[in-house]
């Protein structure tokens, strides 16, 4: 009997990040050196405070089952959290914790989305965002950013691609994979807007921690109204260097929370039990504003010599990002000598020893995005060997 896959799975495309990553460790085993820019994780390692916790929690005996929407503590430290950091009140029955913020995105997806429902998606995008919507019958609408505004969403963008069937806008502020902050006044805007149309909004804000010039705002602060159409969604991965972990969690209406619930139920049971308490002590413990200060500001420093590294490379040019750990630099002159920014990409790792991820998978052909999440010491060499490689094009 031949093999059969399901249809739904024609489109689905392999994470283009974890390919490139994976294909820079590869080189790595190899005795190959390479750097790498292609990580969407912190090179900081997770707090030895939260491995405790963990490591007690398994101790204690705590390897059971747990509740679908998460332990009733995290999600209580979950509601105290957006109380006082992000100005909006949630009860802990409106918080669901999953296997990471790309889990609750597809759960989320999966219990509000019908075949041919639109979703408005601001480009260059998360490569992860399309992928599930398509998945689950739904159609992403892209909303193209312009670099001259710094990649900020307005309200004048969404206009002309809103229809009958838009059921949903993602909002992912600070963005991956520009960097950019979204403005408190624009986000009114838009979210009027989205009351008006009875447009469901998605805010991916994983990296709200790292924000070096400007003011984060969570949408869903703005207003009882705009609480009430709006999914926050966040995860442990950045803040606390907990990639691996995959605890991410939602804060939505009720009765959107309890939907999602019954999927997880049905899906991944419960997130690791253990490791929900590790997630408990980030939240609970005192140092964890300390190591997120530092990491922010070795993110900023970072930046900083990237931006100066990036300006002494002929055409290219580069917006500066307010937020998270990307940069992403428009190498469109040197991509069309190669074809495109795929062979760009790849004759960047052969010949230069540098992992980047191609633009054209974030809805950005002609640039290339960079993870500074290295050390000074390697982004310097880095961009060095990127500049080489591309003097002998």
């Amino acid at each position: 009997m031949g093999i059969r896959l399901a249809r739904r799975l024609s489109h689905l495309k392999p994470s283009p990040t974890l390919l490139i990553t994976a294909k820079a460790k590869e080189l790595r085993a190899q005795g190959v050196d390479v750097i790498g820019f292609g990580a969407g994780e912190p090179d900081f390692d997770t707090p030895e405070f939260i491995k405790e916790a963990c490591i007690r929690a398994l101790k204690e005996g705590k390897t059971k089952y747990a509740p679908s929407a998460g332990i009733p503590e995290l999600r209580e430290e979950i509601a105290r959290k957006l109380y006082e950091e992000n100005r909006v009140q949630y009860e802990p029955s409106q918080i669901v914790v999953s296997a990471g913020a790309k889990m609750v995105l597809f759960l989320i997806f999966m219990a509000i989305l019908d075949e041919g429902d639109e979703v408005l998606v601001p480009s260059p995008y998360w490569v992860t965002y399309p992928e599930q919507i398509r998945f689950f019958g739904g159609i992403p609408v892209e909303v193209p950013l312009k670099k001259e505004s710094g990649f900020r969403l307005t309200l004048e963008d969404l206009k002309d691609k809103v229809s009958e069937r838009t059921r949903a806008l993602v909002i992912n502020s600070p963005n991956n994979p520009t960097g950019a902050l979204y403005d408190r006044r624009e986000l009114e805007r838009i979210a009027e807007f989205c009351l008006e149309r009875d447009i469901l909004i998605i805010s991916d804000e994983c990296y709200e921690h790292f924000v070096y010039e400007g003011e984060f705002v969570s949408i869903a602060s703005l207003s009882p109204e705009v609480k009430e159409i709006t999914f926050t969604v966040n995860a442990f991965s950045k803040s606390f260097s907990m990639t691996g972990w995959r605890v991410g969690w939602v804060a939505c209406p009720e009765p959107y929370a309890k939907a999602i619930a019954s999927l997880n139920s049905q899906s991944v049971s419960n997130v690791t039990t253990f490791a929900q308490y590790g997630a408990l002590e980030a939240l609970r413990n005192p140092k964890s504003k300390e190591f997120i200060r530092g990491m922010r500001e070795a993110f900023k420093r970072r930046r900083d010599v990237a931006l100066e590294a990036l300006s002494g490379i002929p055409e290219v040019e580069t917006v500066k990002p307010s937020g998270a750990f990307y940069i992403f630099p428009d190498f469109s002159h040197y991509a069309e000598k190669l074809g495109d920014d795929v062979k760009l990409s790849e004759y960047l790792l052969e010949r230069g020893k540098v992992a980047v991820v191609p633009g054209s998978a974030f809805g950005a052909p002609g640039h290339l995005r960079l993870s500074y999440a290295l050390s000074e010491e390697k982004l310097k060499e880095g961009i060095r060997r990127i500049y080489e490689a591309l003097s002998e094009l």
